[in-house]
């Protein structure tokens, strides 16, 4: 079976910048998601369509079709109760904080008692990305999966 929208795609990656290697999920389990929902980057997406299990493949994104330009007027203050990931925050960090878009990655600039101030680009922003790619299995979605757009099972979401 072919990845095509609302199959179900089991994989692990390995990504890098020019840099190097800067995560993989051979370190954890493998990435379970519902083709043509969103929650990956749109350049993977697209490389990922028409492949099967088994394929391995390497994707070169620009950062355009990856997490896109750093924008410079991304400060933002925030309350330190709405950071979430860790306990004690410090410079650098990286933090999750709720939007009306969903959850979002934000890096913590300054720490004050009460209010932070973040960088809203994502940690990613501004760098052309490199994923290697090993595609597990794939399937067709179940209609709770379809329901609720979203896999379920080892890697997805589990009620």
């Amino acid at each position: 079976m072919q990845i095509a929208k609302n199959t179900v795609v089991q994989f692990h990656y390995t990504l890098s910048d020019a840099t190097g290697v800067l995560e993989s999920s051979h370190d954890h389990q493998p990435v379970l998601y519902l083709h043509g929902q969103p929650g990956l980057v749109e350049g993977l997406v697209d490389a990922m369509e028409g492949h099967s299990a088994e394929d391995t493949f390497t994707v070169h994104l620009p950062m355009d079709k990856a997490y896109g330009a750093r924008e410079q007027d991304a400060l933002q203050k925030v309350q330190v109760k709405h950071l979430h990931g860790a306990k004690k925050w410090k410079p650098g960090m990286v933090a999750i904080i709720q939007t009306e878009e969903g959850q979002r990655q934000v890096t913590v600039v300054k720490v004050g008692l009460s209010q932070a101030t973040v960088d809203s680009n994502h940690p990613l922003a501004g760098k052309d990305l490199t994923f290697e790619v090993e595609i597990l299995s794939v399937r067709q979605a179940s209609e709770d999966e379809l329901a609720h757009g979203h896999a379920h099972g080892d890697g997805g979401h589990q009620h």
